[in-house]
């Protein structure tokens, strides 16, 4: 399966524009409801169980990205993010009207319902990417993080907004996001339809999805599945059950806003760099500066004030980007494997959340990051295997 390209660059990502777009809403959605689901679950009463929202919406990722890659290999790239656009918004819809009414098992439904979205539409970089030839894919999964960047940020500004929203249902401004959250994955569904991939889809015979022992046989998919899966775990604990710390500290919904905003701004504002970088200098270079920055982010965790707070999660996120920018471009050489790989990531990353919430309960914050800071030594295995 190859991709038909066209001669400008400019042309490509004009293409691109309704995917972009889509990426972008989808990312203010996550960050004005599921990024904050352990405060609407300390809300509840819950605060024990502060990252199980996470911890399912991880799992729920795990068991669709497979369906929802096979799905996408046989039926096509703009049905299968439609439909999880589609799973996301009702999901958003759903997981509000639990938190509003007090339902704990409701709101629940509605975070695996976003968590089997997320395993559809997070493969939106595999369509990027595969869209542009290979020597550029690099800098188009930069393009999509650079637009995801600017969703986060536009729901950061409009903070304001969603706590009206919550003030005028009778709930706090983190319940409300989820309504918020809806409206804007609705909205990228309905771009899905203006969106023409380049990509056509493949016969029920080749669109076979590789079991999990098949995929990681696959030469060369094992070191990636490796730092894809570190470096998805480590973010999305780090960044799911920082917000609850914050709160613990006297920070606001604002104060968390901007806290998160700074995370999305390291894990997607400079794709439009670490993108053509890695392009250029190659996988090795995403893998170590990725791990070496996200041991960064764990050990300033733990220390004491706003600022080494803030630090800790944009150097997160940017550890993040380099890491996962090289394991999705090597992963596009792979289609049949992809969401199964993606499956691994989430699987770490709702293990890291579960885990992570009773680790905080009874011991506290810095033994949580002081474990992430050793998980994230293990790109450099992949780093190493790839200079192999």
């Amino acid at each position: 399966m190859s991709a038909t390209t066209t001669p400008s660059p400019h042309a490509d990502y004009l293409r691109l524009a309704p995917l972009y777009t889509a990426q972008a809403l989808a990312t203010g959605a996550t960050t004005v409801s599921t990024v904050l689901a352990s405060l609407v679950m300390s809300g509840l009463g819950s605060e024990n169980l502060a990252g199980l929202p996470s911890t399912l919406i991880s799992a729920a990722a795990a068991l669709s990205a497979g369906a929802f890659g096979a799905l996408m290999l046989r039926s096509g790239r703009r049905l299968g993010l439609g439909l999880a656009f589609a799973l996301g918004a009702a999901g958003a819809v759903v997981g509000f009207a639990g938190a509003r009414a007090g339902v704990v098992p409701l709101f629940l439904l509605g975070a695996v319902m976003m968590g089997g979205a997320q395993g559809g539409y997070q493969q939106a970089r595999y369509a990027a990417a595969e869209s542009v030839p290979e020597s550029r894919r690099g800098t188009a999964l930069g393009a999509l993080m650079l637009m995801s960047v600017l969703g986060s940020f536009l729901m950061t500004g409009a903070s304001g907004v969603v706590e009206g929203i919550g003030a005028g249902l009778g709930v706090s401004a983190e319940v409300g996001g989820w309504l918020m959250g809806g409206l804007l994955l609705a909205v990228a569904a309905v771009l899905m339809a203006f969106w023409k991939p380049l990509v056509a889809p493949v016969s029920a015979a080749v669109a076979v999805r590789l079991p999990l022992r098949a995929a990681l046989a696959t030469p060369g998919v094992r070191s990636t599945a490796l730092a894809v899966a570190a470096a998805q775990g480590i973010m999305v604990t780090l960044m799911s059950l920082t917000p609850l710390r914050a709160h613990h500290e006297g920070m606001d919904h604002t104060g968390i806003a901007v806290l998160i905003s700074g995370h999305i701004l390291g894990m997607f504002g400079f794709g439009w760099l670490t993108g053509p970088l890695i392009d250029h200098f190659g996988l090795r270079l995403g893998y170590i500066g990725g791990s070496v920055l996200l041991v960064a982010a764990a050990l300033t965790a733990p220390l004491a004030g706003s600022a080494w707070l803030g630090a800790s999660m944009f150097l997160l996120g940017l550890g993040w980007n380099l890491a996962f920018v090289s394991g999705s471009k090597a992963l596009t050489r792979f289609p049949a494997v992809q969401g199964v790989t993606d499956g691994l990531g989430y699987v770490a990353a709702g293990t890291g959340t579960l885990l992570g919430g009773f680790v905080i309960a009874r011991a506290g914050f810095p033994p949580l990051a002081y474990a992430c800071a050793v998980l994230a030594l293990l790109p450099l295995v992949s780093a190493w295997r790839v200079r192999r």
